[in-house]
């Protein structure tokens, strides 16, 4: 039997290009095998792929794509039962029980690429499935990864690889995917890449923790500038870095974005950087700066000092505006991204957090839909371990892949519902527009509306560079993200 035709599918992965379809594609083509890559975010799955394929591997890489992806498993099930399917990436160990109701016979995580080669090896040597054969496995049981080709691979490998460069060949063009607008509002053709995986941190709240466990895995350096070459050639005009933290490794990291910039001189970068090593290694930031990098996004989360400690995030408001304003003396926009809605955040809290926008003039740099993100809790989450987590829950959401909280304020559920929702409708609105209507909304649910006093647009013509794509990945999927994949899929 020869190697398996693959269909390798991506739901979503924040608007970028994705690596994780790319990064394998390269390694199951050196092998031999016949490789499609689909990503749902720009493009169409039809049946004749579908059909063709003995292995489908979808990428799951956050809590949005994961959501997104079963209605691939529904479409694979039902056009074509013999396929092995097999979801990979960081989310996929975590919802294994979930994954596994919808099929799959194989789940990977951490670092996958050597994983899905030893299944299409494995595939190769094994007779014809029959369709609609399982795996001799109870739907949402778990089983070893690869069960039913007669041998087993780890379900989450660590291993250090030696990655390839990624071949982005069947991938469609850089232009109908995110852009950077920069500070006069041009578009820049965005190409994306990753230096690094993991993080050597264990932020309570972060997905990444559970698989990694406070490691990190380091993307060769002659691999990742080989793949921002052929980025480059392929139109992109500026390069982000999708590492969890660019600076986990600053050596690697300046030495790379120190290359790109040689070679590149007018291709920009943006990276994302903790707030923590941004105070650590401050004396890095003009490098930063002269090598191309216009914007660094940073999960800030929280500007209360109680809801900081409670996540582990090793930072403070203190260190957030010494990052802050060193940031801003070397002329790099910040993105900050924050977890507003959590079980630990008053009514008061969240009106204080809106001040500190406007008062240190952040309403241009922060995404409108970060007012509304409320505090995912998955499987293995580290803030579970907590007596004020246990007090907040409600038990595991099978269909959420989430475990449900209520804030003991019911204002604040109600608040955070509302916004959302104001928030998706408000689209495309000015964000100092949509500024104004969350911090309306914020001061009605604490019966103080006659605090309002509205935010000014920009004083500048100039714009914040930042990223075109809305959403984020620790946010719950849209209404119409959710509609579009179905359609697509």
């Amino acid at each position: 039997m020869g190697l398996p035709n693959v269909l390798l599918v991506s739901t979503y992965d924040l608007g970028h290009q994705p690596f994780g379809l790319a990064s394998p594609a390269r390694w199951l083509r050196d092998m031999g095998a016949t490789v499609r890559c689909v990503d749902l975010a720009v493009d169409h799955l039809d049946d004749a792929c579908v059909r063709e394929a003995d292995l489908v591997a979808c990428y799951v890489p956050m809590h949005t794509a994961t959501r997104l992806a079963a209605s691939v498993a529904r479409r694979v099930v039902a056009v074509n039962p013999g396929a092995q399917l097999c979801f990979y990436g960081l989310y996929a160990p975590m919802n294994e029980g979930y994954l596994r109701q919808l099929g799959a016979q194989t789940i990977l995580g951490g670092e996958f690429e050597e994983g899905l080669a030893m299944l299409v090896r494995r595939l190769g040597d094994a007779p014809a499935r029959q369709p609609g054969a399982g795996d001799g496995q109870p739907a949402g049981e778990p089983s070893a990864p690869g069960a039913g080709t007669g041998q087993r691979e780890p379900m989450v490998s660590l291993a250090r690889q030696q990655f390839l460069v990624p071949d982005r060949s069947d991938l469609l063009d850089l232009t109908r995917y995110a852009h950077l607008i920069d500070a006069n509002g041009r578009a820049r053709t965005t190409g994306y890449t990753e230096a690094t995986r993991g993080c050597k941190h264990v932020c309570r709240h972060c997905p990444i923790v559970p698989v990694y466990g406070g490691r990190f895995r380091v993307v060769q350096r002659d691999v990742v500038l080989a793949d921002i070459e052929n980025l480059v050639h392929a139109g992109a005009e500026h390069i982000t870095f999708g590492d969890p933290d660019f600076f986990n490794g600053p050596a690697h990291a300046l030495s790379i974005v120190a290359a790109l910039h040689e070679r590149f001189p007018a291709v920009t970068y943006d990276v994302t950087i903790k707030i923590e090593h941004l105070v650590e290694h401050a004396r890095h930031i003009p490098t930063l700066a002269a090598t191309g990098c216009v914007l660094v996004t940073s999960a800030v989360e929280s500007f209360d000092d109680r809801v900081l400690e409670i996540l582990d995030k090793r930072h403070t408001m203190r260190d957030f505006a010494q990052a802050w304003h060193a940031l801003n003396a070397a002329g790099i926009a910040m993105n900050p991204t924050f977890v507003a809605f959590t079980p630990f955040t008053t009514l008061d809290g969240y009106i204080d957090f809106l001040g500190v926008i406007r008062g240190m003039g952040l309403v241009p740099n922060v995404a409108p839909v970060q007012y509304a993100i409320r505090l995912l809790l998955p499987s293995g989450s580290l803030l579970l371990e907590l007596a004020e987590t246990q007090r907040a829950i409600e038990g595991f959401d099978q269909d959420l892949l989430c475990y449900r909280w209520l804030h003991p304020d019911k204002r604040m559920d109600e608040l955070q519902r509302e916004v959302s929702g104001y928030i998706q409708r408000a689209g495309s609105a000015p964000r100092h527009e949509i500024f104004n209507g969350v911090l309306r909304r914020a001061l009605r649910a604490a019966g103080r509306d006659r605090e309002f006093v509205p935010s000014p647009p920009p004083a500048s013509t100039r714009q914040v560079p930042r990223m075109d794509e809305p959403w984020y990945c620790c946010a719950e999927p849209t209404d119409i993200q959710l509609a579009a994949v179905e359609t697509k899929s």
